[in-house]
């Protein structure tokens, strides 16, 4: 049988990992445009060039598709803040990579960001959870080298790093929502020079010899 006249052609067959990878791709883009509760898993097969029978394969329905593409996004997020600290030894230089990787998610990750920080979805208690999960993990890995540095006690090592991680994508989701005059760059030096003066003040743990923070 042809296809009809005007209808849109079906992609070709792939394996079903990079299936999954482009249907997640596709999502983001029209889950990012229209939100959650607009969104339709029509429109996300058309677009991928599927038929809703195969989308349905992949994901049994829409929440499940909005999950497995909030939990990629919060994963992304929380390996490159792990990273980030990994990077150096030097901690006013981990501010300043922490701080660089906020700017750059917000302004590079295809407004994945969004999904992750503005989602219209938030009563739901699986998304909600996700997304504290970013804010969490982030934190509990920054408050690990704030307490072996500084010897302050768990709470307060947290309580501090969840600071410096809301500084961090707070700040940035504003610098990009407002269009803000200010390049990249210039915003996170101005924000990690910020956090730097505050974080900086601790003094270190008189048992870590350590160098390269001055």
């Amino acid at each position: 049988m042809t296809e009809a006249i005007g209808a849109r052609p079906r992609s070709s067959r792939l394996p079903r990992s990079a299936r999954r990878a482009q249907l997640l791709d596709v999502a983001l883009g029209v889950f990012v445009e229209q939100g959650y509760h607009a969104a339709s898993m029509d429109e996300i097969a058309d677009r991928a060039g599927v038929s809703k029978p195969v989308l349905y394969q992949h994901f049994p329905g829409k929440l499940d598709l909005y999950l497995a593409l909030l939990e990629t996004s919060c994963d992304t997020v929380i390996t490159e803040v792990r990273a980030a600290l990994a990077s150096t030894s030097d901690n006013r230089r981990r501010v300043q990579a922490t701080m660089e990787l906020w700017y750059g998610y917000v302004a590079d990750q295809g407004a994945a960001f969004r999904l992750v920080f503005e989602s219209d979805l938030t009563n739901d208690p699986s998304v909600r959870s996700q997304i504290d999960r970013v804010v969490f993990e982030s934190a509990s890995s920054i408050a690990e080298v704030i307490r072996d540095d500084t010897g302050l006690p768990d709470p307060a090592a947290h309580l501090l790093a969840v600071s410096l991680v809301g500084m961090g994508h707070v700040g940035a989701q504003n610098w990009m929502s407002r269009d803000s005059s200010l390049s990249r760059a210039e915003a996170v030096e101005l924000v990690a020079g910020l956090a730097w003066r505050g974080i900086g003040g601790f003094p270190r743990n008189e048992d870590d010899n350590t160098q390269g923070d001055e």
